[in-house]
C-alpha cells in the first residue's frame, strides 16, 4: 500500500511514538476493506509500540479506530485516510502515542476542561485541501478530553450515508447528530463555537492590550509579508485576521511562486504563519474587522471587532484580502452548500456520477470543469461573454473532453431546488434573450473575487469596484492608514504581488512613524 519512500517517512516519525498504540479494524468482504488492511499492516510493520487488530465490529466497514491501552480515546477514520488526509492519520498515530502537540499550553488547557458529550462526525473528500484541519483538530480534542469523540468519514466512499444526510459540501461536520459547521474550521474557531465564554475572554486580553506601532489587519500573503517587515525594524507588531493565511487556504496548486516550484495553499498558510512567529509578532486570530476609526490631530488608530475587541495602533496595514464572488441571483444563498459550492477540489467528489454546471470560463472556471469531468457524469460551462477567457491551452483541454458543454453568452438568472437540494438552473441567452433551464445537481460558481472592504465604507476612500484606493507606497488618503494585497487597487491579484505589496506598506508605514510624532 505504502512505497518505499513514503514507509522511510512514516517510521522516521513513529520513532517520536512513546506509547503504545492499538489499530482496531472493522472490516467487510469488500475491496476496501483490503486495500484498508493492507495499508494498517505496512504501518503496523513501522513501529513495534503499534499492534493491530481486525476483529472491530464499528457499522461502518471499512473503518478503524486509533487507541492507547488504558486510555479513554474516541478516534476513528471510516475509510482510507490518503491523499489530504494522510498527514490527519499520521498526526492521530504520533498523539494517540504520546507525542505532544503543537497547540499552546492555553488551547490544551482550554480542551482538557471542556465538560459535557461531544460526539463529532466530520465528512471529507480526499481530494479537498481544507477538511485536515478540521478532522486534525478534532482528533486532537478527542485525544486530550475524553468527553471529545471523533469519527472522519470519507463521503465518497460512504455515498449512501452522504445521500441520506443530504451532505453536499466538505468539510461538513456533525455534533450529537445535529449540523454544527460547513468548511474550513481550525482549532480555535472550534472551541470557540462549543465553549461559549472563550470568546469574552479573548476580548478583554485583546481590550487590554497597549497601543501598537503597527497593527496588521489580515493575516494572509499581504499581512504576513507586512507583520514581518514591521517586526524586523524592531517596532510593537500586531496581526489580527479572522483566519490566518486568508484566500490561499482555499487555493489548490501553487505553480507560480517564485523560487517554489509546486505547493498547495495550505502548506503555504502554515509556512506564512510560521515564518511570522520566528519574529516578536502578536497574533490575534478568529478576529474579523468591523470598523476603523481613524485618529485625527495625531491621535492613535482604532480597529474594532466582530468579538467586541478594540485594537489602537499609530499605524494600520489593511489587508483583509478578498472572497468569492457570489452570483447574486435567486435560489443561491438557499441552497449554498446544499448544492451551490465554490471550491471544485473540495467538493467535486461529492457530486461523483452526477450532473454539474460551471459558472465562469476564466481560468478558474475553466480548470475547475476539466478537474470535474473527470469525476462527475456531465459538465455544463456557462460564460457571460461571448467568448471563454481561458488561456488558450486550457481551452484546448476542455474542448477535448466528450462530456463537457460550453455555452457562452448566457447570464445565469435563477437557482432551483426541490427544497432540499438543487436540481436546476435557469439562464438567459444574451444574444436571443431565450431562457432556457439545466436539469443538473451541483453548481460551483467560479466567477472571479470581491474585496473585503463592506467594514471601511463611509471611512476610507473605495475605487467603483470597492477596492481601496492606494498610492505607489501603499498609502491610503487616511495619513497612518495603509493597504496591500488583493484588497487594494493594485492591479493582477497573485500571492507573489501580494507579498511585495504587504513588504512595501510596511516600509512605507515604517516611514510614517519616523517621520511624525503620535502619542502612545
Amino acid at each position: 500500500m505504502l512505497d518505499a519512500n513514503l514507509k522511510a517517512q512514516l517510521k522516521s516519525y513513529l520513532e517520536r511514538v512513546t506509547q503504545p498504540i492499538e489499530i482496531v479494524a472493522s472490516l467487510d468482504d469488500g475491496a476496501k476493506s483490503q486495500e484498508l488492511l493492507s495499508l494498517l499492516r505496512d504501518i503496523q510493520t513501522l513501529s513495534d509500540k503499534i499492534t493491530l487488530l481486525d476483529n472491530g465490529n464499528d457499522a461502518r466497514k471499512p473503518s478503524f479506530s486509533i487507541n492507547r491501552p488504558g486510555a479513554d480515546i474516541s478516534l476513528r477514520f471510516a475509510g482510507i485516510p490518503m491523499g489530504h488526509e494522510f498527514t490527519s492519520l499520521v498526526l492521530a498515530l504520533l498523539q494517540v502515542g504520546g507525542h505532544p502537540s503543537k497547540a499552546s499550553a492555553d488551547v490544551i488547557e482550554q480542551i482538557a476542561g471542556l465538560k459535557g458529550e461531544f460526539n463529532f462526525e466530520t465528512y471529507f473528500s480526499l481530494s479537498c485541501q481544507n477538511c485536515p484541519d478540521v478532522v486534525q483538530a478534532l482528533n486532537l480534542m478527542a485525544v486530550l478530553n475524553p468527553n471529545v469523540r471523533h469519527v472522519a468519514i470519507d463521503g465518497a466512499l460512504f455515498q449512501a450515508e452522504v445521500d441520506a444526510r443530504q451532505v453536499m459540501a466538505v468539510p461538513s461536520l456533525y455534533l450529537n447528530g445535529e449540523v454544527f459547521g460547513q468548511g474550513r474550521m481550525g482549532l480555535e474557531e472550534i472551541l470557540a463555537k462549543i465553549d461559549t465564554s472563550a470568546g469574552d475572554k479573548a476580548a478583554e486580553k485583546l481590550n487590554a492590550k497597549d497601543a501598537f506601532d503597527v497593527l496588521v489587519v489580515g493575516g494572509g500573503p499581504a499581512g504576513s509579508a507586512a507583520a514581518i517587515y514591521a517586526a524586523r525594524k524592531g517596532i510593537r507588531t500586531g496581526v489580527a485576521a479572522e483566519r490566518f493565511g486568508g484566500q490561499v487556504l482555499d487555493t489548490m496548486a501553487i505553480e507560480n511562486f517564485i523560487s517554489v516550484q509546486h505547493t498547495e495553499g495550505p502548506k503555504l498558510a502554515v509556512a506564512l504563519e510560521e515564518h511570522v512567529k520566528e519574529y516578536d509578532v502578536d497574533i490575534m486570530n478568529l478576529q474579523r474587522a468591523e470598523a476603523l476609526i481613524p485618529g485625527k490631530d495625531g491621535q492613535l488608530h482604532e480597529v474594532r471587532f466582530a468579538s467586541g475587541a478594540s485594537l489602537k495602533a499609530k499605524t494600520v496595514i489593511l489587508a483583509t484580502g478578498a472572497r468569492w464572488r457570489e452570483m447574486n441571483v435567486p435560489g443561491e444563498q438557499e441552497y449554498r452548500n446544499r448544492g451551490v459550492a465554490y471550491c471544485p477540489h473540495c467538493d467535486g467528489p461529492l457530486f461523483k456520477g452526477k450532473r454539474v454546471a460551471v459558472i465562469g470560463g476564466g481560468n478558474s472556471g475553466v480548470e475547475a470543469a476539466i478537474d470535474l469531468a473527470g469525476i462527475v457524469a456531465h459538465v455544463t460551462l456557462l460564460e457571460f461573454d461571448g467568448q471563454l477567457r481561458a488561456d488558450a491551452v486550457l481551452q484546448r483541454k476542455l474542448h477535448s473532453l466528450p462530456n463537457v458543454t460550453v455555452i457562452t453568452s448566457a447570464l445565469t438568472t435563477e437557482v432551483t431546488g426541490d427544497g432540499q437540494k438543487v436540481n436546476g438552473l435557469r439562464y438567459k441567452d444574451r444574444q436571443t434573450s431565450e431562457v432556457h433551464t439545466v436539469d443538473l445537481e451541483g453548481i460551483f460558481v467560479q466567477i472571479g473575487l470581491l474585496p473585503n472592504t463592506d467594514w471601511l465604507k463611509g471611512t476610507i476612500e473605495l475605487s467603483a469596484r470597492g477596492e481601496i484606493m492606494v498610492d505607489a507606497r501603499g498609502e491610503t488618503d487616511l495619513p497612518g492608514i495603509f493597504a496591500a494585497g488583493d484588497v487594494t487597487t493594485v492591479p493582477f491579484k497573485q500571492i507573489v504581488i501580494a507579498v511585495g505589496e504587504g513588504a512595501k506598506a510596511s516600509l512605507a508605514a515604517f516611514d510614517h512613524l519616523i517621520r511624525t510624532s503620535a502619542p502612545a
